[in-house]
């Protein structure tokens, strides 16, 4: 029985732990979306790969309370992801800006498809290039090796 009981209480154990999303709290539920949009739009300077909302650095949770905080004060948007963007660099955006220095990020893929594209017509096109038929001297000199490979 006391073995039952401890195991019951162990299994409860998850239940106390806390999740950070419950203390952000909002009269208007278009504003929990907002925020939770915001997190998923902005990346973790940590985490190579994470948004804000999926991941647990410390950073990301500093990041997230200051969304939150600017949502207090009335920013728009555009203007906390700016203020995110000022502080942690354009990294900070899963969707990168369009200006000179990211002209290789959003047209790079579509150059990389356009040049195997090209590579791939060029190569099929010196497959279907027939040759010339031999000559008699280099049809000997064939048979002489193919010959003297026997041996």
């Amino acid at each position: 029985m006391r073995l039952f009981l401890l195991l019951l209480t162990l299994w409860a154990l998850p239940s106390l732990a806390v999740v950070e999303g419950y203390k952000y709290q909002f009269e208007d539920p278009n504003e929990l979306a907002r925020f939770n949009a915001l997190a998923a739009d902005l990346r973790c300077p940590k985490c190579q790969n994470q948004d804000l909302a999926d991941s647990n650095a410390p950073v990301a949770s500093d990041m997230r309370q200051k969304v939150y905080e600017l949502m207090l004060e009335g920013k728009s948007n555009d203007e906390i992801v700016q203020y995110m963007v000022d502080r942690y660099g354009d990294f900070v955006k899963y969707t990168p800006s369009f200006k000179p220095e990211t002209l290789l990020l959003w047209f790079g893929p579509g150059l990389l498809l356009l040049f195997g594209i090209a590579l791939l017509v060029l190569v099929r096109k010196n497959q279907n290039r027939s040759t010339a038929p031999l000559t008699a001297k280099e049809q000997a000199r064939l048979q002489a090796l193919q010959e003297k490979s026997k041996l």
